[in-house]
């Protein structure tokens, strides 16, 4: 499995940015696609993921502020990202667990930077 991310870059305070992380490779019917982060100094953290039965969790601090989404046609997922803050400059790293025969594999992203400037 392979998962090819873009989207990042430099925005101001209150701007928005749009990740998209398509995967190939051998997928498995049941799974869940998502974003993670990591900021200088810290650990990797969720941001948002999606099930194949579009179920969604997003983390606290981005709730009504970014939204996941996904083209499973495409393999594709997405995370619009609004009202940008400081706080969520970080590499942003794309996520697919593949759940078969009661395991789950992790694969990652080459990660996107995104830097919030205020």
């Amino acid at each position: 499995v392979q998962l090819q991310a873009s989207g990042g870059g430099l925005v101001q305070a209150g701007g928005s940015l749009r990740l998209s992380c398509a995967a190939s490779g051998r997928i498995s019917s049941i799974n869940a696609m998502g974003w993670y982060r990591q900021a200088p100094g810290t650990q990797r953290e969720l941001v948002a993921t999606m099930s194949s039965g579009t179920r969604t969790n997003y983390a606290d601090s981005v709730k009504g502020r970014f939204t996941i989404s996904r083209d499973n046609g495409k393999n594709t997922v997405y995370l619009q990202m609004n009202s940008l803050k400081p706080e969520d400059t970080a590499v942003y790293y794309c996520n697919l667990k593949n759940y078969r025969a009661g395991n789950t594999l992790n694969y990652w992203g080459q990660g996107t930077l995104v830097t919030v400037s205020s």
